[in-house]
């Protein structure tokens, strides 16, 4: 082991400059070592690699970071994401932990019918001698494999390789796309991070800059490498981004049942007014076998983690029975993200990339705001009663960096800071400085890897050895929550904003499940907006899991959904955070004949607020709206 090698696996936490995070070796500056850049010069020179092109690749795999030998949700591991299926357990999908994706009261409970990532770490391991442990978790080595790698791509296309120009073959083959669509975007992804530059601190402590280099790839290339053209069909994607069609079945089973998802004819039936964020707790394959089991339910898109490729399912027109509440069924659009979150895995940068494409795309042809409030996590969705409110999935929970994928989106948080407090803040923790602890990743109990966070705990006092706040939906003997991965009963989230109820030093706390919540001010920013509080004389208001039509406006002969208020109750003298107002809906469809399907319309109408991890809703007339000011 060299002594750079020694030092490179002695770690601890620092803070940088300008409040980047850093993990550096101790004793080392905390303005980062960069070490980093020295090995991917090193690794360039070695294998005969443009350095610009082996950083591209990494950006777009990995973000140069090492992830502390950790794999990413598709098997990859390191600095140039070398893939390795066998080292990883792949595990059930999380479609059969308990909830219900239909989470239609209408219809009986839906239940799961149980149904090759590339190994380049096995080539690495051939062309450099390194054994594939080695490759996983030492950076300085999967650089190398990585750049080995690339540089047998390349002799193998035959290409004439006088600069970066003449690698886009071998950077569209480095992918792992097995269609000429996503390796051509994947490449003009790297090519376009050589153009533009990028320069940024990785999650242990390496300062690492691409400089911007103007550069005319040989896009030409990518034909050589006999890949498959995908089926687009009837798919619906952004120009530049190929999405192929793998439709899920709507399909009748006899005896009144059917599936996988229900037509619809959305926007014009009812407004689309939510984008869900999900991971697949599966491998891409298994995913697609689910979405195609006509017994089982369907979602919109699927994106695969190595790549980024994206596959459509449901028209979004349709309604997917992906979120577990009927209600935002109806009136979302499902986008699955090939990954593990019990695990601990990490999200690539393909796929965010691709993600943040599509998702865009679809938020302007609907006219969704790109906020948190509209575009959510599986885990802020609530259970539709009281009864449901455990069984609701916690995916794709705190490794998925929001911050990041609102900077891709084009739509930062918080893009006009205010500098007085408001009486509202949101959520804004450094992802790469703010490595919580969580357990349950690997087995109940065990700690989930040390990295970084988008999430926050809450805590009953302004100190870091308090506990943390109860939930009773999660917890009913009125215990506290608990640093467990699933549960979210105590945790806040990047982009998600809350009303103040307090601050106190260097703490602040904000209303949350009808409690004060503590956290450290440095994890939140002040900003403007909206809240609730009731109405003048009540006690409290019923939140609602979901924002159904009173029982007059059913039509006659279809049974109305009962209006039924989820265990908490929001107190007089708290406030919460005021998202959209939405009228009263219920989308009626039971039947295989889209034609009997009716979208049942009241005259109540609800906010939803952010009332916990998850969001709510309130009676508009229970409550008092009012703006945040300076």
């Amino acid at each position: 082991m060299t002594s750079f090698t020694r030092r490179n696996a002695l770690r601890a936490i620092a803070v940088g400059t300008a409040g980047v995070a850093v993990v550096a070796a101790p004793g080392a500056s905390a303005a980062t070592t960069g070490a980093r850049q020295r090995a991917f010069a090193a690794a360039a020179a070695e294998f005969g690699v443009p350095e610009s092109v082996l950083l591209g690749v990494s950006y777009l795999k990995s973000r140069w970071d090492s992830h502390g030998g950790a794999p990413s949700t598709g098997a990859g591991f390191g600095p140039l994401h070398l893939t390795d299926l066998r080292a990883v357990a792949a595990g059930g999908s999380h479609h059969d932990q308990g909830e219900d994706p239909r989470g239609d009261a209408a219809r009986g409970e839906l239940r799961p019918h149980t149904s090759a990532a590339l190994q380049t770490v096995d080539l690495a391991a051939e062309l450099t001698g390194v054994d594939a442990a080695t490759l996983r978790t030492d950076p300085v080595q999967n650089i190398r494999g990585g750049a080995a790698v690339l540089a047998h791509y390349q002799r193998e296309l035959g290409a004439r390789a006088d600069g970066p120009a003449g690698w886009y073959g071998a950077v569209a083959r480095y992918s792992g796309a097995s269609d000429t669509g996503t390796a051509t975007f994947f490449a003009d992804e790297v090519f376009a991070t050589i153009a533009a530059g990028a320069s940024r601190t990785t999650d242990d402590g390496q300062a690492v800059t691409l400089p911007a280099t103007p550069v005319s790839p040989r896009r030409e290339q990518v034909r050589a490498l006999g890949l498959s053209t995908v089926a687009e069909g009837a798919a619906e994607a952004p120009p530049g981004l190929p999405v192929e069609w793998i439709p899920a079945p709507y399909q009748d089973l006899g005896n009144g049942d059917y599936g996988n998802h229900d037509k619809a004819e959305r926007p014009n039936s009812q407004r689309i007014t939510h984008i869900v964020i999900h991971d697949t707790e599966c491998t891409y394959d298994t995913a697609i076998g689910l979405v195609q089991d006509p017994a089982y339910l369907a979602w919109h898109y699927t994106l695969r983690s190595t790549d980024g490729h994206v596959a459509q399912h449901v028209l979004t027109k349709d309604v997917g029975w992906h979120a577990g509440n009927w209600y935002f069924n109806a009136k979302s659009i499902g986008v699955e993200h090939e990954g593990f979150a019990a695990q601990g895995t990490w999200y690539t940068e393909a796929m965010y990339r691709t993600s943040a494409k599509l998702v865009r795309y679809l938020a302007g042809k609907y006219r969704i705001p790109l906020d948190r409030e509209h575009v959510i996590g599986h885990d802020n969705v609530p259970g539709t009663t009281a009864d449901k409110v455990a069984g609701m999935h916690w995916d794709p929970a705190p490794y998925w960096d929001w911050a990041h994928y609102f900077d891709l989106l084009g739509a930062p948080l918080n893009p006009r800071p205010v500098r007085q407090p408001t009486g509202m803040v949101m959520v804004k923790p450094d992802f790469a400085s703010n490595p919580t602890g969580y357990t349950g990743c690997a087995a109940p109990g065990a700690a989930c890897p040390a990295r970084g966070s988008s999430a926050l705990f809450l805590r009953v006092e302004p100190r870091d050895d308090a506990p943390l706040l109860a939930d009773i939906g999660l917890h009913p003997d009125g215990g506290p929550s608990t640093v467990a991965i699933s549960d979210v009963g105590s945790r806040v989230s990047a982009g998600q904003r809350y009303a103040v109820a307090e601050i106190r030093g260097d703490w602040t706390a904000v209303w949350y499940l009808g409690q004060k919540g503590w956290l450290r001010s440095s994890g939140v920013v002040p900003v403007l907006g909206q809240v609730v509080t009731p109405r003048p004389g009540r006690s409290s208001v019923p939140v609602y899991g979901r924002a159904y039509p009173e029982a007059s406006a059913y039509p006659e002969g279809l049974t109305p959904q009962e209006v039924v208020p989820l265990q908490y109750t929001l107190p007089a003298g708290q406030r919460y955070t005021a998202g959209p107002t939405l009228p009263a809906e219920y989308y009626s469809a039971t039947t295989f004949d889209p034609a009997e399907h009716v979208v049942v319309r009241g005259r109540t109408k609800y906010v939803q607020i952010q009332f916990g991890h998850r969001v709510g809703f309130v009676k508009l007339d229970d409550v008092v709206v009012s703006r945040t000011r300076p």
